[in-house]
């Protein structure tokens, strides 16, 4: 029965599923091409996204966010209500991130390929553990993705 049934709406369903991928993929054609029209010519190439947890803050603040470059942008998650919702580097955030591990996420934004995306929850989670060598890897890997330049100074 269900499969008759399938087979009843896939003429219906195959039309919508296509024009569904094809709105993905002008909308992400159309994010990345604002982000280099927007962002590349200041230097900015980097977003970096955490939160307040316990679990990670004092590490990021003290050892992650004085290396970004001066240019990066960075979002606290923890103040997400009070992000703009016109907001380049939200858009950015919210197309690549998904749904799992988004948190802590550093974006570094190629010209000519998508954004190359950091995961550090799970390299955090298995350092709270006491296995910190996926965490150094991870950032070693994420700050030679970003490049030398200026760094940002912390307040």
């Amino acid at each position: 029965m269900a499969l008759l049934l399938l087979i009843l709406l896939l003429p219906l369903l195959l039309p919508f599923l296509l024009i569904v991928a094809v709105a993905w993929v002008v909308g992400a054609l159309a994010l990345h091409l604002l982000t280099l029209i927007v962002w590349l010519p200041v230097g900015r190439r980097v977003l970096f996204i955490y939160s307040d947890s316990p679990v990670w803050k004092v590490h990021i603040e003290t050892e992650v966010l004085p290396r970004l470059p001066s240019t990066a942008s960075v979002l606290n998650w923890s103040e997400r209500s009070r992000w703009s919702r016109w907001s380049l580097s939200v858009w950015l955030f919210r197309f690549y991130a998904g749904t799992s591990e988004f948190n802590p996420l550093g974006i570094v934004v190629s010209p000519w390929w998508r954004p190359e995306l950091f995961r550090f929850w799970r390299a955090f989670r298995e350092a709270k553990h006491g296995r910190h060598e996926t965490l150094r890897a991870l950032e070693a890997s994420f700050f030679k993705a970003v490049g030398s330049g200026s760094t940002r100074s912390i307040p």
